[in-house]
């Protein structure tokens, strides 16, 4: 699996709305990864994938089922990106969180 870091463009952060934490930390900027903008798969794209269903329960994280479908939980925002949430809170006790399969495949859809 890759990471969703690899091949990120980064930019340099110098904007002065941040001096005071460059000061404190003897630096004049910082690197920092640019958010990358995700577009949501086609119907085609779609059809191609297989869809696990999982009705949300107490105690269900991102991070859980990401590690438990996936075997990793760093991927737990391709289910968040998937199901158009943004966080954990905006999923509702009994909600249906929808897990695609493969991963592989899911990741080509963005060239992660």
């Amino acid at each position: 699996m890759s990471s969703r870091y690899i091949n990120r463009k980064r930019s340099i952060n110098n904007h002065p709305s941040y001096s005071r934490q460059f000061n404190r930390r003897g630096l004049n900027y910082i690197k920092q990864f640019n958010t990358p903008e995700l577009s949501y798969p086609t119907a085609e794209q779609i059809s191609r994938l297989s869809i696990i269903g999982h009705v949300w329960a107490v105690g269900d994280r991102l991070y859980k089922l990401a590690y438990e479908h996936y075997g990793d939980p760093s991927f737990w925002w391709v289910i968040a990106w998937y199901n158009q949430v943004a966080l954990e809170g905006d999923i509702i006790l009994g909600d249906v969180v929808e897990i695609p399969f493969p991963l592989e495949q899911v990741l080509r859809f963005f060239e992660v």
